[in-house]
């Protein structure tokens, strides 16, 4: 199959966020490939990194709408998801949505707020709506919450869930800029936007309906081997057999590595997956599901290297075929 024009929309997207945002080509692939699975997206990282502004620019380099919420102590349930009002000249009540009806969600420093507001994004990540008042309501498509929080400050925060933390597709980590040319490049564009934010004067690469579009493409048209599925399953499985590890990756895991893989080989322009595609997306992908024992959380000892330790032991498949 030759999706060489799918490749060509993918390629737009991720020049457009280039030019905004000064930093690898590979995040925003990695960036793309979460939101082609239909998949949410966890940043950690140091303030001041750009997580904000990453979302925005994917947001609007697909036309679609965006809303953004700062997650405090004192948000509720109801100020996501929205409520019933009474409408006294109607005699009826009238649901006033949240910002959660919207295409991508920006839940920002989302461990700021307490486990019940947290879970209030449980049912819309998951099964794509939200019940209000015994009320169903299906969200719009596509839909993806983009949720951030900061590595180094503990005061006043609520660590996420097991349970939200397995929904998020992707887990990634911005990065400071790599050389001092990077730096510079990033005031440089400063300059020349006049201002703070310049996605207000984005103008889309792609409609939301090409863009679902390639969701269905991934979904439906990316080949995935016999080989590859069992290599998947073997890392996942290895990963509860690790020495250091408590609870391994969950069966989700497995599918957000598969799910992310086929998005990757879309944008490279591929029907099928290669085992590069699921190495490129293996610890964004599992490293956030596991539990270390608490004596090697004490040594330092990190989610991401039990995930290296386990693709170094996981043999590689060879004979794969692409159709």
């Amino acid at each position: 199959m030759n999706l060489e024009k799918e490749k060509k929309l993918c390629a737009k997207i991720v020049e457009k966020c280039l030019s905004i945002y000064v930093g690898d080509k590979i995040l925003i692939e990695k960036i793309l490939s979460a939101a082609l699975a239909n998949g949410h997206i966890l940043f950690e990282d140091y303030p001041g990194l750009g997580k904000t502004l990453l979302a925005k620019v994917l947001a609007f380099s697909i036309g679609c709408q965006f809303s953004r919420v700062q997650f405090t102590p004192d948000l509720l349930p109801a100020d996501i998801l929205g409520t019933k009002v009474w409408k006294h000249r109607e005699e009826t009540f009238e649901l006033m949505k949240g910002p959660i009806f919207t295409n991508i969600l920006l839940a920002d420093e989302i461990n700021r707020s307490p486990p019940k507001t947290q879970s209030a994004l449980l049912e819309a990540m998951e099964e794509r709506q939200v019940t209000i008042e015994n009320e169903t309501h299906i969200l719009m498509e596509p839909f993806f919450v983009m949720g951030t929080q900061n590595p180094i400050e503990f005061e006043g925060t609520f660590p996420l869930p097991e349970a939200q933390v397995d929904r998020f597709l992707l887990k990634l980590s911005t990065g400071y800029a790599e050389t001092v040319n990077e730096e510079k490049l990033i005031l440089l564009r400063r300059l020349g936007w006049k201002k703070d934010d310049p996605t207000r004067d984005m103008k889309p690469v792609v409609s939301p309906e090409e863009f679902l579009a390639l969701q269905n493409k991934v979904e439906n048209s990316i080949y995935v081997d016999d080989t590859i599925l069992e290599y998947i399953a073997q890392i996942v499985r290895e990963t509860r057999k690790h020495p250091k590890v408590e609870v391994g990756s969950s069966p989700r895991g497995g599918l957000a590595l598969l799910k992310a893989a086929r998005a990757l080989a879309l944008i490279d322009g591929r029907d099928y997956v290669i085992p590069d595609d699921v190495k490129t997306v293996v610890i964004e992908a599992i490293a956030h599901r596991l539990i270390l024992k608490p004596e090697h959380v004490l040594e330092r000892f990190d989610e991401k290297e039990a995930v290296i330790e386990v693709i170094n032991k996981v043999p590689v498949p060879k004979d794969y075929r692409s159709r």
